[in-house]
């Protein structure tokens, strides 16, 4: 395949900027949206000025709404959905989709109903096919801009991992392969909860030793969930799991941890999802881990738990950390993935 034909569907920041990536790529791209009149705003300004402002489109990316128009002669397909609204998405291209055109999904979270992962939707939707996941640390705010970032390709198929990884690489991305699709998808959405941990713990002014500590303790809960799931416990210390938690714990583009530090600083859950355009996966994602649908198949994880219990459950968000600390003395290493 040379210059291939790509369709990414979902115009929020992240499918904007890797829509941009594969053109500087060379790569003949497309980029659907959900609505039409968002299509021609975009038309019209030449900027996706609700997701990604100040960031000019170039003239060879396609804009479309329409599915069946999309996808016509997609090679192959990037999926950037919010994973609550996924479901859905999948269901208008499944007509509109070759049954052999294989599918990149670079959305991290869980379905609250289902806790199923986005490439298990996609695959219940538009049927079996070749998945590969793409993530890592990757604020799309610097990725569009060209600033150097790294994201993991992960595939059961080397084939198509070897594609993206050429695809989106260049002289501002390096992609890495792997062969751990489940570890790097579960990495990816996990992440999020710890940010909103993190953003938390900002909030209330609990300094770096605080901060430092619940990241390395998050990241152990990542793994731990992840290993339930068959993951690789690697994954998790890598670009997919340290790295992204690293970029999404710290970074003021963060939207998880900036959800977290504004329930920190006494704001409800409510108003701060109010104000906000795009979506916090976290939040979501929390939801999902401890619902009906999670029992008995949820790790130990008492971060995630008290940051359910914060966003959900009314719980203090000092009350919370009083009681992570006050829990039974251990050893670092005892059950560290168990």
């Amino acid at each position: 395949m040379n210059a291939a034909n790509v369709l990414v569907i979902g115009d929020g920041a992240w499918g904007t900027a890797l829509a941009l990536q594969l053109v500087a790529g060379g790569a003949k791209t497309t980029l659907w949206s959900a609505f039409a009149e968002r299509t021609h705003e975009m038309r019209e300004s030449g900027r996706n000025e609700r997701y990604l402002p100040g960031v000019d489109l170039p003239a060879e990316l396609r804009l479309c709404a329409d599915p069946f128009e999309a996808a016509e002669g997609a090679e192959l397909v990037v999926s950037v959905v919010p994973t609550q609204h996924l479901r859905s998405v999948a269901r208008r291209f499944e007509d509109a989709l070759d049954g052999r055109t294989p599918i990149v999904t670079a959305t991290k979270g869980l379905e609250i109903e289902t806790l199923r992962r986005p490439s298990e939707i996609l695959i219940d939707e538009i049927g079996e096919r070749s998945l590969c996941v793409l993530t890592g640390p990757s604020h799309a705010e610097e990725v569009a801009r060209g600033l150097p970032a790294s994201l993991v390709a992960a595939s059961q198929d080397a084939a198509t991992a070897a594609l993206v990884q050429r695809l989106f690489g260049g002289a501002n991305m390096r992609v890495y392969t792997s062969e751990d699709p489940v570890g790097a998808e579960l990495a990816g959405a996990l992440k999020n909860v710890i940010a909103l941990a993190a953003g938390i713990c900002d909030g209330l002014g609990l300094g770096d030793n605080a901060k430092s500590a619940l990241v390395t303790r998050g990241l152990v809960e990542m793994a731990r969930f992840g290993a339930l799931q068959g993951a690789r416990a690697e994954t998790f210390f890598g670009l997919a799991g340290l790295g992204d938690l690293v970029t999404t714990c710290f970074s003021q583009h963060s939207r998880n941890r900036s959800v977290g530090e504004r329930m920190g600083r006494g704001e409800s859950l409510e108003a701060v999802l109010a104000s906000m355009t795009a979506v916090a996966e976290g939040v979501t994602t929390a939801r999902a881990l401890f619902g009906p649908e999670a029992e008995g198949r949820t790790a130990r994880m008492p971060i995630a738990e008290q940051v359910h219990a914060i966003l959900f459950e009314g719980k203090d968000a000092r009350s919370a950390v009083g009681d992570l600390m006050s829990r039974a003395p251990a050893s670092e290493m005892d059950g560290l993935f168990a």
